[in-house]
């Protein structure tokens, strides 16, 4: 897949001599779905804003395909899509108008059509003449996603998108995003639910102290960075693990009944092997062994938790 969005070396100090990004660099894929995870304060929705047009940056440069999104920004910010985090929208319209008054915004013609799609797919036709006023916190959510979908973007900016919105709606919506990204439009998004990442995005991008500190193919990533925990229950109470097993580094329950083995995903199963047979000459038994696997979240948490 071609670059559409290209971020090179981009800098961001404000007035106060607050530094929120740090030679940034990142290139997204036209089709594919980015997740950007970060902690609070990482510089997410700076570069977003930046992406987008909304904030200057102090240095560099960002393409959305291939132009500059300040010598070109009219072409660029017609290509966008942005949902922010806030729920901005004006209360005493209608659904309807609201994201009809959206698309004539950036110049494009009424179309029935295209408002209609948009407005069956994220479940808000029988919303439609409703005022937004009366609606939840969650359909108020889709209406933004509505709005910036309705200039038919070909690049989609999803800042939280999934903030205050129950889980159903939330899984509603990933399907949503699924079906943008069969119809080849590049999403972005910016979430604290590591779940939704791991469902949805093809790539993860994790931002801390306003730098880029990974960005890999999520399945890979977990290949390479994930753990594995081999839980053996043990027969008898184990009152501490023998010296002999200090090679594998076990952890033993306070109770005594369980020892735990953990090791990299990708190492050869001949250690496992050995670790058994050394379990069999110290005389430790175990009734049964459980395998389990790092989350996206574990290892989230274990980099933004490492030293810069």
């Amino acid at each position: 897949m071609e670059q559409f969005v290209s971020v090179s070396n981009l800098t961001k100090t404000y007035a106060s001599g607050f530094q929120a990004l740090n030679n940034v660099s990142l290139d997204v894929r036209e089709g594919e779905i980015l997740a950007l995870l970060g902690p609070n304060g990482a510089g997410k929705t700076t570069l977003i804003s930046i992406i987008c047009g909304i904030v200057n940056a102090t240095s560099g440069t960002v393409t959305v395909a291939g132009y500059d999104n300040v010598k070109d920004y009219k072409k660029t910010r017609a290509l966008i899509g942005l949902v922010p985090q806030e729920l901005t929208t004006d209360s005493f319209e209608t659904v309807s108008a609201t994201v009809n008054f959206s698309r004539g915004l950036f110049g494009k013609p009424p179309n029935t059509h295209v408002i209609n799609k948009v407005l069956k797919s994220l479940t808000l036709w029988d919303k439609r003449d409703s005022m937004i006023m009366a609606l939840s916190g969650g359909m108020k959510r889709r209406v933004l996603i509505a709005k910036a979908l309705s200039h038919e973007p070909r690049v989609l900016f999803l800042d939280e998108p999934t903030a205050g919105v129950d889980v159903e709606l939330r899984r509603e919506m990933w399907k949503v995003v699924e079906e943008l990204r069969t119809e080849g439009v590049t999403v972005i998004l910016t979430t604290h639910y590591i779940e939704e990442a791991e469902a949805i995005a093809d790539r993860v991008a994790v931002i801390n102290h306003g730098e880029i500190i990974l960005v890999e193919e999520k399945s890979e990533m977990m290949r390479k960075m994930g753990k594995k925990r081999l839980e053996f229950e043990l027969v008898s109470t184990l009152n501490e693990v023998p010296h002999t097993l200090d090679a594998y580094d076990l952890s033993l329950s306070t109770d005594g009944l369980r020892l735990t083995y953990t090791y990299d995903t990708n190492a050869e199963r001949k250690g496992i092997t050995a670790l058994m047979g050394d379990l069999s000459a110290t005389g430790i038994r175990y009734r049964d062994m459980e395998t389990q696997e790092s989350s996206l979240e574990e290892i989230f948490v274990n980099l933004v938790r490492e030293p810069r």
